[in-house]
């Protein structure tokens, strides 16, 4: 089957600002049996769009608007190929949990076993561990198969009661939140374990009006979920969020350690301006290889994102404020960007000094209190 996807963002500024520097983690992966076969990225105004291949084979796109602009449009249009796989089987042998030892007795999944910016281990995660009976007993797929429901059983979804950089505890102390709640209290349980387990943003399909179809999460935006290493079967995906194994409607961007690994959009722009951001995503399938694209989305179909009280809203900010994309919300948090850009590369050079100026300036400007977006 195919996937036409259209991931639309604009920021709008309410002054001209003077420059913008991005970070765009939205190409679909090629691998396995999902093949990307086409992808356009612009963004007006126009802007010379460099790439490169990040951790875990993340597709990275960046970009430079030295221009003076009061608006910054991102079009995404992606085809993808997803061949279904079959569902993983009912259990594993018992056995599978020595295998699993073995698996892990080097330093090749240290990364996806440890704790990480969202994804550490809490009072109140062990609390709902305990409360779902979170251990070692029969086989490593059969309890994540019964974690999957129980973690879609035991936290509701709700869009408005955390933000994308909200810690696992405000989700938990709710029972409420979104996709990357979900992703990221299962994976630090999983990796609890001793079960490599990493995220996954992406985006999920979903058929208006299909009966079949229950799925909790936004259908206009991003999705995540999370990947676990099981002996013989390698990276399964399973979606809390939905109660569902991640299959033929998953289709996978970027992976990570969590989400502050892969976010869609990230970067930062000088000026003082305050700062509305809209974003729209729509996945359409067709049985054959559709011959174009949709239209983009109409005005109407734009989806405001809500306000962050946290202190770092683009109103709140300093002169040079950052801008970040996340799954389900878009909220935006300081960090300190890095961009690496290959040496060799022809013209760069002029892009990698205006970075690192900006850079340094943001630095002077909050007075070195920057935190890294990993």
């Amino acid at each position: 089957m195919f996937y036409s996807i259209r991931h639309v963002t604009r920021f709008r500024y309410s002054a001209p600002i003077s420059e913008s520097i991005m970070e765009v983690r939205i190409q679909p992966r090629t691998e396995g049996l999902q093949h990307c076969l086409d992808f356009r990225l612009t963004t007006t105004p126009r802007a010379r769009i460099l790439d490169y291949r990040g951790e875990q084979g993340n597709k990275v796109h960046h970009f430079d608007v030295p221009n003076r602009h009061a608006q910054l449009t991102i079009n995404a249009h992606s085809l993808v190929e997803l061949t279904p796989s079959p569902e993983p089987p009912t259990a594993l042998p018992t056995s599978a949990w020595e295998e699993l030892d073995a698996l892990t007795a080097t330093d090749e999944y240290w990364d996806t076993l440890m704790p990480s910016h969202f994804a550490s281990p809490t009072d109140l995660l062990r609390k709902l561990a305990h409360e779902l009976n979170i251990q070692r007993r029969g086989d490593p797929l059969t309890v994540l198969r019964e974690l999957n429901t129980g973690l879609h059983n035991s936290i509701d979804y709700s869009p408005k009661n955390t933000n994308v950089d909200s810690p696992i505890d405000d989700a938990l102390r709710v029972r409420q939140g979104v996709c990357q709640d979900f992703a990221h209290i299962m994976i630090t349980l999983v990796r609890a374990l001793g079960i490599p387990c990493r995220y996954v943003s992406g985006y999920l399909f979903q058929q208006a009006g299909h009966r079949e179809q229950r799925d909790r999460s936004t259908e206009s935006a991003t999705h995540a979920w999370v990947e676990a290493m099981l002996p013989g079967l390698g990276w399964v995906g399973f979606d809390p969020t939905n109660d569902m194994f991640a299959g033929e409607r998953h289709i996978r961007v970027a992976v990570g350690r969590d989400y502050a690994d892969v976010p869609p959009t990230r970067g930062i722009f000088r000026g003082g301006a305050e700062s509305e951001l809209s974003v729209t995503v729509k996945v359409s399938l067709s049985d054959s290889l559709p011959t174009g694209y949709e239209a983009t989305p109409k005005e109407e179909e734009w989806l405001p994102v809500a306000p962050v009280a946290d202190g770092y809203e683009h109103g709140q900010q300093e002169p040079l404020p950052q801008q970040q994309q996340p799954q389900q919300q878009q909220q935006t948090k300081p960090f300190t960007l890095c961009l690496i850009i290959p040496q060799s590369t022809s013209g760069i050079g002029k892009q990698r000094t205006r970075f690192t100026k900006l850079r340094d300036e943001l630095l002077n400007v909050e007075g070195g209190l920057m935190q890294s977006g990993g």
